[in-house]
């Protein structure tokens, strides 16, 4: 590629959009669930309609759509889309204060808002890899928000350079940034016929050269128990608290099967968040598993303990149920490779070594895959997301910048 990529602009891009709290809430029913995120909607329309897109729409839902004109002279090249999300964690509060520490030369960095967090080589590994680079982390008590504004960052500065340079040959391209990915709910109300694509690429992966295919398949699990009221002071053999048998389903639950305590293709029960009195508990979790029937049996598992609490104690009301969120994107891609192919092609183009694993997480992309979208994922260089530590460097998202302009070339090559 003859024309250099502008890292200045794609870092400037990173620290205008993480100064803005865009935390979703799985509580509200709305979408955006929150009002930040559509904070960030509307400057990234704005912005979209400055670089030059064209048919830039923010829709009633949270969705901002544009288009990046084909340069392509051939016929039936496919129309590619590139998806980020605008929505940060759950966990902690958004809103970062970025801070850039240039030419990173293998010193521990100590967050100033909290100086018991801190990055060094020893714990964090990959800080090795990085030394030399600008590395950009929040102040300590806030997320980063890099998942996944670092690839909302790529993604206008891709567009942005193909824009300026009408000499590369793609076909049409359609953008899209999208709410709530961190609750489950990113893709539920996009409309595919109005995106109009028929290759998706989302920009929401880790390491350098990263090109996902596989992801865990995904339901959350809810628990709802009621108990039996009366004034404590009343309260033998007539009091049920709900709260005591919460926590007692959570102690019955397998600690082996716990994020805690796996790795690799291991799926988990992962209970989030506890909520009630003695008269009404609420429990939530999430249910992760590489394969359908591994899924299957941790809701047994967990049906299987709400069971045994039944028998235990008749005069309570347990209702349970499994929402569906997502599945492994792998049992659509991998009857056409293609798109995970030529993206790994555009990653060797960009001069690094590609890689793919099974990632112990989701993206929006399986969601798309699902319904009739191939979506891999491609990388953005973000590490220790949902902490505050997390960080990213300058360097690795401006190859994935350059990975995404090879691969709108390839799609126009292999047309």
């Amino acid at each position: 590629m003859n024309h250099s990529i502008d890292a200045e602009d794609l870092l400037g891009r990173l620290c205008r959009y993480v100064r803005l709290d865009t935390r979703s809430d799985p509580h509200s029913s709305t979408c955006p669930s929150t009002p930040g995120q559509w904070d960030l909607l509307r400057l990234l329309e704005k912005e979209l309609k400055e670089i030059g897109t064209a048919d830039v729409r923010l829709t009633t839902d949270g969705y901002v759509l544009a288009t990046i004109p084909a340069t392509s002279p051939k016929a039936g090249v496919p129309r590619l889309a590139w998806f980020a999300h605008v929505d940060t964690a759950t966990e902690l509060p958004g809103g970062a204060k970025p801070i850039v520490h240039r030419q990173y030369h293998g010193q521990p960095i100590v967050l100033p808002d909290d100086p018991t967090q801190q990055l060094t080589v020893e714990t964090i590994p990959h800080l090795r890899e990085k030394i030399g680079h600008d590395l950009v982390t929040a102040s300590g008590t806030t997320l980063l928000g890099a998942d996944d504004k670092a690839g909302v960052a790529i993604v206008m500065s891709a567009g942005r350079h193909l824009l300026h340079h009408p000499e590369i040959p793609h076909g049409v391209i359609r953008v899209c940034f999208n709410p709530d990915e961190e609750i489950a709910r990113g893709m539920t109300r996009l409309d595919l016929k109005e995106l109009a694509a028929d290759i998706g690429y989302t920009l929401d992966g880790e390491d350098l050269g990263e090109i996902d295919h596989e992801t865990f398949s995904a339901d959350a699990a809810v628990l709802e128990i009621r108990g039996v009221s009366i004034h404590p002071g009343l309260a033998k053999g007539v009091m049920v608290n709900a709260l005591r048998l919460a926590g007692g389903f959570l102690s019955a639950l397998p600690a082996e099967i716990s994020p805690e305590r796996t790795a690799g293709r291991d799926g988990f029960i992962h209970p989030v968040e506890v909520d009630g009195n003695a008269d009404r508990c609420t429990v939530r979790m999430i249910l992760r598993d590489f394969e359908l029937a591994g899924l299957a049996a941790k809701r047994a598992i967990v049906e299987q303990v709400v069971a045994g609490l039944r028998i235990v104690e008749p005069r309570a009301v347990f209702t349970l149920t499994f929402p569906e969120q997502y599945r492994n994107m792998r049992y659509w891609l991998e009857k056409d490779m293609r798109p995970v192919e030529f993206a790994r092609e555009a990653v060797r183009r960009a001069g690094v070594t590609p890689l793919s694993t099974a990632i112990r997480g989701g993206t929006d992309g399986s969601n798309l895959t699902a319904r009739g979208l191939p979506c891999p994922n491609i990388f953005c260089g973000m590490r220790e997301v949902h902490s505050q530590r997390e960080w990213v460097s300058l360097q690795d998202m401006t190859k994935s910048v350059e990975t995404l302009l090879h691969l709108a070339q390839l799609w126009h090559e292999r047309a």
